[in-house]
């Protein structure tokens, strides 16, 4: 389990600046809604600029700094990581599948003996 604190935002000048975001994307969206009667281009643009706009924002921002950094994180844990050969994974695969269906068989043989003992000998409703 991590020990790591939670961060939040708590200065002012990022809050301001992630509502500024929130504010711009909202602007493009609602842009694009309004220019309904003009070239799907300009409409799509707008919504792109508002969109463009707001990532820039929250780049600048330190939450968006640290939301970066931990994506580059993400990225170089995952170039690390030892994925499976092709019969590896084949043959995890087919363990899965045989594991499944010896659970369902086994599961469907329990419900059957339960239903007897239930509804033949205990109920008597055959």
């Amino acid at each position: 389990m991590s020990h790591q604190n939670i961060e939040t935002v708590n200065r002012t000048a990022d809050r301001l600046k992630l509502g500024l975001a929130v504010l711009i994307l909202a602007a493009g969206i609602v842009a694009y809604s309004v220019l309904i009667d003009q070239n799907i281009y300009v409409r799509v643009g707008a919504f792109i600029a508002g969109l463009v706009a707001a990532a820039l924002i929250v780049v600048f921002s330190d939450t968006g700094r640290r939301t970066l950094a931990f994506g580059r994180e993400a990225y170089n844990e995952t170039r690390r990581v030892v994925w499976p050969s092709r019969q590896e994974t084949t043959r995890m695969t087919a363990i899965v599948f045989a594991f499944v269906v010896a659970m369902g068989a086994l599961l469907w043989v329990a419900d059957k003996l339960l239903g007897w003992v239930i509804y033949g000998l205990l109920l008597g409703w055959n």
